[in-house]
């Protein structure tokens, strides 16, 4: 179930979605969010696969999944779904929820033996190494949205305090 989910990045389309229900910045990001994950993932999983090309385990489970048509390693799944979680996510909370589903499809993958174990921890390095690098790319892309973090001077501004010579000041 969670493979199907994750194939073609559906749940994360279905997410982005959610996110761009009202129109202004916030769903100009999750646009370019998703489409930024979508390609880069796809393109460094083909880019790796191909250089590696190493065979799926024999005793795949017969289920109700898209049969896998290209080398085991990394997982694409898995890539693009840890990829698209740190891209997507607004918030540390919201990262956390996305990379704990990230870490579900990673698991299915294995279970459904269309993978090695290693198959997916490389696509999960390998994606997360990724969407962390997009990650700020996409904010630079976006400003104004929420992904966007201020500078430690105007959060500690917003929260009343401010930096002076002889140091934090708690007014």
């Amino acid at each position: 179930m969670l493979s199907n989910l994750a194939d073609f990045g559906l749940i994360w389309v279905v997410l982005a979605v959610i996110k761009a229900r009202r129109r202004g910045p916030n769903r100009r990001r999750a646009v370019v969010a998703l489409a930024s994950a979508g390609f880069s993932s796809l393109i460094v999983s083909r880019v790796v696969k191909d250089a590696v090309e190493r065979e799926r385990p024999d005793d795949h489970i017969e289920a109700t999944v898209r049969a896998p048509s290209t080398s085991s390693f990394p997982s694409g799944h898995t890539l693009a779904a840890f990829c698209t979680a740190f891209v997507l996510a607004d918030s540390d909370t919201q990262t956390a929820a996305n990379v704990g589903f990230a870490a579900a499809v990673a698991a299915s993958r294995v279970h459904l033996r269309a993978h090695h174990p290693t198959d997916v921890i490389g696509g999960a390095a390998i994606g997360s190494v990724l969407g962390l690098g997009l990650r700020p790319l996409v904010n630079f892309v976006t400003p104004g949205t929420r992904g966007r973090r201020l500078p430690a001077r105007a959060r500690w501004r917003s929260r009343g305090m401010e930096i002076t010579e002889a140091g934090l000041d708690k007014s």
